[in-house]
């Protein structure tokens, strides 16, 4: 059911002997250059008739109107409604306390640098909605960008044929009690560009977050320049550092709730414990027999991507997690704080027993928006931060230009740039020494 890679005795590059999904933007950016040419040049025309080839719904419009995310809250289950408030508090909570202030340092008398954050203006918020629906996603993309204070956000995810072309009535919902009106009926490559460009119907956005399917990332790329994204989100992963402390019918199931998402998901075990490995294989057989998606379940844990890794250590094992930069690590360890607190790349770490990936992605209060395929060693994910700009103002009286002048002057002739020590000149009555 999943394979095994021995590292134990090991002495090269743990990134060249670990599992990894194939996931090849660069050959999906032809597939979708024409779309957003398409979406570009015709607007709504063109999306309709793309969304009627992909998604088999014939559109009327594809802004989602008021009236249909009003009735979706309306008769959204009491249950549902309930746990999605408690994500949206919590998840508040955590994003609110990550807003940054302004900042002024006095570099000399006269001479200050002010550091200021100021949100985008307006923003595209993409919710996937292929396997599953995502209700959870546009809480993890809304609240940190009204947290940021942006004015202008727009909500996108594919229209779902089950639901008569519709945009899934919990997605709606849950727009609807973060106070959404913007949505609309549209996913894929296309919806990217309809951000990007804007139409008739979506004006065009600074900024596009979300995670979404190769084709959605692909746009990400190719439009990267014209909109800033988030990241280019492939498929979930999970990691799961153990020894043989852990339980193993947990550490299976935790595997099993990331492969559930996709055929492509990765499910990897570090291990350090020869018996932990084997009574979670036969844990991973029994539970999977039981579980509603075992279909996809079984392809993403028999894939290449995913695997249990048997190491010499927690120290080996913490070198593997680093190495391997996973978009969710979770630690079942011994002192699994002090443990975690070695980890340096990952998208999020889950420490203990009790704090597995599943509480992340919907009620812990972390965004579960997170880098993939590696890029947790030089990317962050979903954040407050994501959505502001830091613009420097730089404010210096004439007597505090005058104290640096010289030092600016020669720094430009060094760099045979003399113009720029011309413009220092220009503001005195006097010559400011040319070398």
């Amino acid at each position: 059911m999943i394979s095994r890679i021995d590292l134990r005795d090991a002495t090269g590059d743990p990134r060249d002997l670990l599992p990894r999904a194939e996931f090849d933007v660069e050959d999906a950016l032809e597939k979708v250059r024409p779309i957003c040419e398409d979406v570009r040049h015709r607007g709504v025309a063109a999306l309709i008739e793309i969304t009627e080839r992909f998604d088999g719904v014939k559109l009327e419009s594809t802004r989602v109107p008021q009236q249909e995310i009003t009735a979706a809250l309306e008769t959204l289950d009491p249950k549902v409604r309930a746990a999605l408030e408690e994500t949206i508090r919590r998840v508040r909570i955590v994003h609110r306390a990550q807003r940054r202030t302004d900042h002024t340092v006095q570099v000399v008398p006269g001479g200050s640098v002010t550091e200021r954050w100021v949100p985008m203006d307006r923003v595209g918020l993409y919710v996937p909605g292929g396997l599953a629906v995502y209700p959870s996603s546009v809480v993890m993309n809304v609240i940190p960008a009204q947290e940021a204070g942006v004015e202008g956000i727009a909500v996108t995810s594919p229209p779902q044929k089950a639901f008569g072309g519709k945009v899934h009535p919990v997605v709606l919902a849950a727009c609807a009690l973060l106070d959404v009106t913007e949505v609309y009926s549209v996913g894929g490559a296309q919806a990217v560009a309809m951000f990007a460009y804007g139409t008739e119907e979506c004006a065009p956005v600074n900024l596009v977050t979300g995670p979404g399917n190769i084709f959605v990332a692909a746009a990400k790329r190719l439009l990267k320049g014209r909109i800033g994204i988030d990241a280019e989100a492939g498929p979930t992963e999970i990691m799961v550092l153990a020894d043989d402390s852990a339980e193993p019918a947990e550490v299976a199931a935790d595997l099993i709730s990331q492969a559930e998402h996709d055929p492509m998901a990765a499910s990897v075990l570090v291990t350090d414990s020869l018996a932990l490995a084997d009574a979670v294989e036969a844990e991973l057989v029994k539970q999977v027999a039981e579980t509603r998606h075992r279909e996809r379940v079984t392809t993403a844990l028999g894939g290449r991507q995913s695997a249990i890794v048997l190491v010499d250590g927690v120290e080996q094992g913490l070198e593997v997690a680093n190495a391997y930069a996973a978009e969710h690590l979770e630690v079942q360890t011994r002192d699994a704080a002090a443990v975690a607190a070695k980890v340096r790349n990952a998208g999020a770490i889950f420490v203990g027993r009790f704090a597995p990936v599943s509480l992340g992605d919907y009620a812990a209060g972390s965004n579960h928006v997170l880098p993939t395929a590696g890029c947790a060693c030089h990317s962050s994910g979903l954040s407050v931060q994501s959505f502001l700009r830091g613009i420097h103002v730089v404010d210096y009286s004439k007597d505090a230009l005058a104290e640096v002048a010289e030092h600016v002057v020669n720094l430009a002739n060094a760099e045979d740039l003399p113009g720029h020590g011309d413009a220092i000149r220009a503001r005195f009555d006097w010559t400011v020494p040319s070398s």
